[in-house]
């Protein structure tokens, strides 16, 4: 099937990334095989991951097709888009059809986008990892990908306003060196060396980061353990708790 849709959108997203003059510094981005299936596993710090996450594999010329929740596919606007770009939609409560379209999709050659800690991170820190990344590749018999994105946040993340317009902002994306699922036992071990890696990768980029912050008012977007005013793992851990009871009290 010929790609109408994805190839204008990545068209505009070049267009929005000159038009607020993003910084943008792509490494590691000949990673990206440029035939063959593979799974981009990415740390979740923005609603806004997919985008730069997808970029990543721009220079392999690899259309990542993102696994995203359902609601977004149900969208009168966003719906119509992710459905063209063939994105993969996830039923939380009934995930075993998402998972399998995902493994089909990687057996077809495709690069498949996830973010395994499911959520974004309010710590700006690695979370726990869900193991259907490393499920999937391992099933599929393709690489697995870390990948590590940091100053997205600063665009748009969960608790704080929305500044699509901000300009010049530093945007760092990290391809990191391909795993091979079949070097490790089951999921589980995958897993567990993935969120490793991926620690490594972020921590890398946040401290090679070019900006800091203007003020204490503006230290929101570092993490604490770098003197940012970002919630530490522990607190951001709580408030995500107290996200779900409110939503399952409504």
């Amino acid at each position: 099937m010929p790609e109408l849709v994805y190839p204008p959108v990545i068209t505009a997203a070049k267009t929005m990334f000159r038009a607020l003059d993003l910084r943008l510094d792509v490494r590691g981005s000949h990673h990206v095989p440029r035939t063959g299936g593979a799974v981009l596993a990415s740390n979740h710090v923005s609603y806004l991951d997919f985008i730069f996450c997808g970029y990543g594999a721009h220079e392999s010329r690899r259309l990542v097709r993102f696994m995203a929740k359902e609601s977004v596919f149900r969208h009168r606007v966003s719906g119509p888009l992710m459905r063209g770009m063939k994105h993969i939609p996830v039923n939380r409560a009934a995930g075993a059809g998402s998972y399998a379209a995902a493994v089909g999709a990687l057996r077809r050659g495709e690069v498949v986008g996830v973010f395994p800690e499911a959520t974004i991170s309010r710590s700006f820190t690695v979370k726990d990892l869900k193991n259907g990344a490393a499920r999937m590749a391992q099933e599929a018999g393709v690489p697995l990908l870390p990948v590590a994105l940091w100053g997205t946040q600063r665009l748009w993340t969960k608790g704080r306003p929305r500044t699509l317009t901000r300009r010049h902002t530093p945007i760092t994306i990290l391809v990191g060196e391909p795993m091979d699922p079949a070097a490790y036992p089951d999921a589980t071990a995958l897993t567990a060396d993935l969120r490793t890696r991926l620690s490594a990768l972020v921590d890398r980029v946040q401290r090679d980061y070019p900006d800091q912050p203007a003020g204490p008012d503006d230290a929101w977007w570092q993490p604490a353990h770098l003197g940012g005013g970002a919630p530490t793992p522990e607190r951001a851990v709580e408030l995500d708790r107290s996200d779900r009871r409110s939503r399952s009290a409504s």
